[in-house]
């Protein structure tokens, strides 16, 4: 009896080894690193919404090459040390060798050297840092780079809203902030403005107030906050209370702040990667597919997961293989419109790709929203 249950066992257990293993044949796993909760979570979970969005989408079409894509999301809180633990645990335990993340440059370059030396396909959505993609060819990015929306902003604030002196007040702390500020001080000066101060702080400060009165002195133009939506809106409220009623101008980590702030961030604009409100085909319907699945309409980090999944699609279809140097080459050779525009890498793994400008605005019912107001293009 003992024998036979024993062998009733083990023939159970072969069962499902081979459920297992077919299952896993059938599927193709991406992983994702992002910040779920935290300080900076609304842009991990709108970015998982749009990867969530895409997948579901491809995998009621069929899926991919005859497979269905299935998503495995670890949440690092936006902490570097925590990626580092999400990186592991997907490669490791999931046996992932595609993943998206994470969303910030910080928690992204945690992970690009293992990645690497994995031979891990890893696309980050919204890392804008310069050394992303230093780690080597493996590491791809949707978005556009530091310098390029720090040029940006400079090119906006001295062609577009014709300013002459500009003030600067950045995070010293912070590579993304630093990174910002050095290209649009750059770009604003080669385009004839003088920039009248430069003032800096420490991350996680929250009176800003000595840095104020000194740009206040200046009589500036306009002021560039290049950092993220939190900060920005503590910034801005103290800003407008010193009476400093020049435009205020960022980057893409002010998306989110419509929510997070009052009438002080009111006719603001940031650099960013789409526009909600384009008339683009590829845009609007992915609008309205967005509203349709989670009641909202989707922000740029959204978008920019979306096309990370649409990427990775394209890049197995053409390889013919999910494998990860298969994606990788298939991936260098990517010349596709998306949501978030045309993608073509150069040879450091950064796409080509122009800017937007957006303008915050209130609506009649007194609600902040975004809209389009320039495309921006530093090569002009």
């Amino acid at each position: 009896m003992k024998k036979s249950v024993t062998l009733l066992a083990l023939t159970a257990a072969f069962v499902l080894a081979g459920c297992s293993k077919k299952s896993d044949a059938d599927t193709i796993k991406i992983g994702g690193v992002a910040p779920l909760s935290g300080g900076v979570a609304v842009y991990g979970v709108e970015c998982k919404n749009g990867i969530d969005l895409a997948i579901a989408e491809i995998n009621a079409a069929g899926g991919v090459n005859g497979k269905t894509l299935e998503f495995i999301c670890e949440d690092d809180e936006g902490d570097a040390a925590k990626s580092v633990n999400a990186y592991t645990k997907l490669v490791t335990n999931d046996g992932v060798n595609l993943v998206i993340g994470s969303l910030t440059s910080g928690c992204t370059i945690a992970i690009t050297q293992q990645a690497q030396a994995n031979g891990v396909v890893q696309i980050a959505p919204a890392a804008t840092a310069l050394a992303v993609t230093d780690a080597g060819n493996y590491i791809f990015r949707a978005c556009y780079t530091d310098p390029f929306q720090g040029r940006v902003g400079g090119k906006f604030a001295a062609v577009n809203l014709g300013a002459k002196k500009a003030a600067v007040l950045f995070d010293i702390g912070n590579d993304y902030s630093v990174g910002l500020k050095d290209n649009f001080v750059a770009e604003f000066t080669a385009r004839g403005g003088e920039v009248v101060a430069e003032e800096s702080y420490i991350t996680n400060d929250k009176d800003f107030n000595a840095q104020l009165t000194k740009i206040k002195s200046t009589n500036p133009d306009v002021v560039y906050l290049p950092d993220y939506y939190g900060t920005v809106s503590l910034i801005a409220k103290q800003l407008r209370a010193q009476g400093i009623d020049a435009p205020i101008v960022g980057a893409d980590g002010w998306d989110g702040l419509v929510g997070q702030a009052g009438d002080e961030v009111l006719g603001g604009y940031y650099s960013n990667h789409y526009a909600e409100d384009s008339t683009d085909e590829k845009v609007q319907s992915f609008v309205k597919a967005f509203n349709g699945k989670y009641g909202k309409a989707p922000n740029a980090f959204a978008a920019l997961g979306y096309d990370c999944v649409y990427m990775l699609k394209a890049a197995i279809e053409n390889a013919g293989s999910s494998d990860a140097e298969a994606v990788r080459d298939a991936l260098e050779n990517i010349n596709m419109d998306l949501v978030t525009g045309h993608i073509v890498f150069d040879a450091k793994h950064n796409p080509l790709k122009s800017a937007v400008m957006v303008k915050i605005s209130k609506d009649a019912e007194g609600n902040l929203y975004t809209a389009y107001e320039a495309t921006v293009d530093i090569n002009e």
